[in-house]
């Protein structure tokens, strides 16, 4: 799960750069400065949970950007399991996995989809479809918003569904099962910017598939290479791009550790060049990464391990390779998922199994995260998605 889901052009119109910013002329001949939009003063959250974890649904959260504190507005109710969540690019539509292992009958899961209130943000059931896998685990919107694309972690399998007219779901038009079915366990499938080709990080098949998208048929055909293969029980679970699209960076569950690839856009392979660990030198106890992010300004990436109960930072140079700043453990208590928001000023942490989302004030310059504000309780947070400010 871009668990958040922000794009390099939501950045980009944050940042006031997604304009040409000249549209007149004055009388004597120059240009006059279009107004740009003034910066945003809060964002809008969704939180993604287990129900099973004594969670009510999907919860909507607001984010003060000048404090960073977080507050509770409404929760969408009778969503089973919602335990990731991805929006449209447009901002009008939310999808939800439902991470079931059984649906109407079948060893499946579901996706939901919701229509959004365009002023108060709550949602509205529009419908749901099957997954075609069990336990659906991850998904993502692809950038024409035409496509759900999701990951089957039981079915080890990942899935493609159609967005109807009216933003609901149509049944699933492409599945690809992975090798070795009891073996594999699809956790990802993600896009890269210019939607051409998905990969899905397989925790049981220790590969990342390479599937070639096509955004008119929504159709997944396995490209060349169709898969890179990690060290044996590594565990691939997420990965992320850098905005400058040469880079990528994979997280493993398993063996605790953070690969860094070279990424071939025009073929969407991968070259790995760096492997480091995510937990502290000389720390043997058990523990298993989760989710990846690289910082809106590419200097960062910052990844998360559930046992040592912390966020890692890492420094990311010119050539994408990385140098280990600090281990966050503050406050932290099995983190599953987290988020950067768009203007890249806070790290958001669901602590799955300590009930909350934990708010970290992030440094540009030194990528350090400091905590503030108090936690806001919510049952077995799973999933975080900060709306960005040109939706």
């Amino acid at each position: 799960m871009n668990p958040t889901n922000i794009t390099r052009r939501d950045f980009v119109y944050l940042m006031g750069l997604g304009t040409t910013g000249v549209v007149l002329s004055c009388s004597d001949g120059e240009p006059t400065p279009q107004p740009q939009p003034p910066a945003p003063t809060e964002l809008w959250l969704y939180v993604g949970t287990y129900t099973s974890g004594g969670s009510e649904g999907i919860y909507l959260c607001r984010l003060d950007l000048a404090t960073g504190a977080l507050q509770k507005l409404a929760v969408t109710p009778n969503v089973a399991e919602p335990s990731y969540l991805a929006l449209d690019p447009k901002g009008r539509y939310l999808y939800a996995v439902n991470e079931l292992e059984e649906y109407e009958g079948k060893p499946s899961g579901a996706v939901s989809a919701f229509a959004i209130n365009a002023q108060s943000r709550e949602l509205t059931f529009i419908n749901r479809q099957a997954s075609q896998g069990g336990a659906p685990c991850y998904l993502e919107v692809d950038a024409t918003g035409a496509y759900v694309l999701v990951a089957n972690y039981l079915g080890g399998n990942v899935a493609v569904l159609p967005i109807l007219p009216d933003g609901g779901l149509g049944a699933v038009v492409d599945l690809k099962q992975h090798q070795d079915p009891p073996t594999a366990h699809a956790h990802q499938i993600r896009l890269d910017a210019a939607n051409q080709f998905a990969l899905a990080p397989d925790l049981g098949l220790d590969k990342i598939m390479i599937y070639r998208f096509d955004a008119k048929q929504g159709k997944l055909t396995p490209s060349e290479p169709a898969s890179f293969s990690t060290r044996a029980k590594a565990g691939p679970r997420h990965l992320d791009f850098h905005p400058n699209e040469k880079f990528a960076f994979g997280i493993n569950e398993l063996d605790s550790t953070i690969i860094a690839f070279s990424y071939d856009k025009e073929r969407g392979a991968l070259t790995e060049f760096q492997t480091v660990s995510s937990l502290p030198e000389g720390y043997t106890e058990k523990s298993f990464c989760a989710d990846i992010h690289v910082s809106p300004d590419g200097k960062f990436l910052y990844g998360s391990n559930r046992g040592h109960d912390s966020i890692v930072v890492f420094a990311i140079d010119s050539a994408g390779k990385l140098t280990l700043v600090e281990h966050v453990t503050g406050g932290i208590n099995w983190p599953r998922n987290f988020a950067i928001d768009p203007t890249g000023a806070y790290v958001l942490v669901a602590n799955q199994k300590g009930n909350t989302v934990v708010t970290f004030r992030r440094d540009a310059q030194t990528g350090r995260l400091t905590p503030v504000g108090q936690a806001l309780d919510i049952p077995a947070p799973t999933c975080l998605l900060v709306v960005p400010p040109s939706v």
